[in-house]
């Protein structure tokens, strides 16, 4: 039994990283802005693919989701910062596309460089949880 007095359990991270048994820590960072905004790991990959791949639908079917979906997103990543974060054409004769504007391209970078901070920052204590988990029955 823990009590308020009791010491924080100590686990030694790198002893409990070792195990085979389960599957490497994904770290999934949410910001949440109040009503105004939640960026977390979807609108980043969905604001990465739209760079790599130059348009919102092809960004959205790669992720598995409607273009609606995609798009209604976007919009809200818009609306939400001072500026544009991907700016579309429709399509015509050339055919449309999407690409992320300077600010756009700044909001991905500034989330991933955040991600790899806190996993680093947090790293120890990954390890430690994970080390800590029970073993599981195969198929669950």
């Amino acid at each position: 039994m823990n009590t308020l007095a009791d010491p924080p359990c100590r686990v030694d991270p790198a002893a409990m990283a070792d195990r085979d048994d389960i599957p490497p820590v994904r770290l999934k960072l949410r910001l949440v802005f109040g009503d105004r905004l939640t960026l977390g790991p979807g609108k980043a990959d969905l604001l990465e693919r739209i760079g790599a791949l130059g348009s919102i639908s092809a960004a959205g079917r790669a992720m598995g989701m409607s273009y609606r979906r995609a798009w209604s997103l976007v919009e809200e990543m818009n609306a939400a910062f001072g500026h544009a974060v991907v700016q579309s054409t429709r399509g015509g004769p050339q055919g449309g596309g999407a690409h992320l504007t300077p600010e756009g391209r700044q909001v991905l970078t500034l989330y991933r460089e955040l991600e790899d901070r806190t996993a680093e920052a947090g790293a120890d204590q990954i390890a430690a949880l994970r080390g800590m988990l029970g073993d599981m029955p195969q198929g669950k």
